[in-house]
């Protein structure tokens, strides 16, 4: 069985570039493409400050100086900004509501990769359980809200539980579509090597799908983030979604607008995180 070990361990060094259909490693950017890569990052750029421009117009321009509207201007916001972030105010809850997603994360990744797994391989679990997924993932997480209260109670259990919840599903559906798309010789040769269950799992199977994981959990990050501020409403004292109740009860309007911003800016850099992740281990995924 050494033997057969050691060939199988060869052949999962080789699986995941063969899974990849046979990509090369990425090759050290040409000027080209280093030219298109700075001409993205300053369209990007552009956009953005194109978006703050239609902002200031919107709440500037367009509305008396005395409006309602005014007082969510981006002359108002930016500078608020500042200021909390200097003042350490609104630090402390960003950690807070990170430190939730990640949690929620991680319950969803328990459940999810192995059942992703599971339904992947098998047919017959497929047939039994679609249904039941599809029914459960149409439902809005939020609708879970009261019933998570009444539950868990107040604090940050039901916020697991519809974080759990919400991000389940993009990592469990991921990981069958990759258990789906793994080549069949190498399953194939995994068995005429005699590996047992768990080696084909852990090194031919799971370096297959890693990329539909990692794809998957990019997509939950992105949901457990829109889903986290309604989640935080629920009658925690601290995180981005409480701030923004605190900011409203106190008519700082300004300080409400940075937090959006804020929310927006974090939420940004997770997915460029999670993309420059995918991209290290899985080239060629988007």
């Amino acid at each position: 069985m050494n033997i057969h070990a050691h060939h199988l361990e060869a052949a999962s060094a080789v699986a995941p570039d063969f899974l990849r259909n046979g990509r090369k490693a990425v090759a050290a950017p040409r000027p080209r493409a280093l030219v298109r890569l700075v001409s993205s990052w300053l369209l990007g750029v552009s956009g953005l400050i194109a978006l703050l421009v239609l902002w200031w117009i919107a709440t500037d321009l367009l509305v008396a100086s005395d409006s309602f509207a005014a007082r969510f201007s981006p002359t108002t916001a930016l500078p608020a900004l500042y200021e909390l972030l200097t003042a350490s105010d609104l630090l402390h809850h960003p950690v807070v509501s990170l430190r939730r997603v990640l949690v929620g994360l991680g319950l969803a990744l328990l459940i999810g990769v192995p059942l992703g797994l599971l339904v992947g391989r098998s047919k017959l679990a497929e047939a039994a359980t679609t249904p039941s997924f599809q029914f459960l993932r149409m439902i809005s997480p939020l609708s879970w809200m009261p019933i998570a209260v009444m539950v868990f109670g107040v604090g940050d259990a039901p916020i697991y539980f519809l974080l759990a919840f919400a991000a389940v599903w993009p990592i469990l559906l991921n990981t069958a579509a990759g258990v789906r798309q793994l080549d069949p010789h190498w399953l194939l040769l995994s068995r005429s090597l005699a590996a047992t269950q768990w080696e084909t799992l852990t090194r031919v199977v799971v370096p297959g799908v890693l990329g539909h994981v990692l794809t998957g959990i990019r997509l939950a990050i992105g949901i457990n983030w829109i889903v986290l501020v309604p989640c935080e409403m629920l009658g925690v004292s601290a995180g981005l979604g409480y701030f923004i109740l605190d900011t409203r009860d106190r008519l700082a309007y300004s300080e409400l607008m940075a937090t959006v911003i804020a929310i927006g800016v974090i939420g940004y850099a997770l997915d460029v995180l999670a993309r420059a992740v995918i991209a290290r281990v899985s080239p060629g995924s988007d």
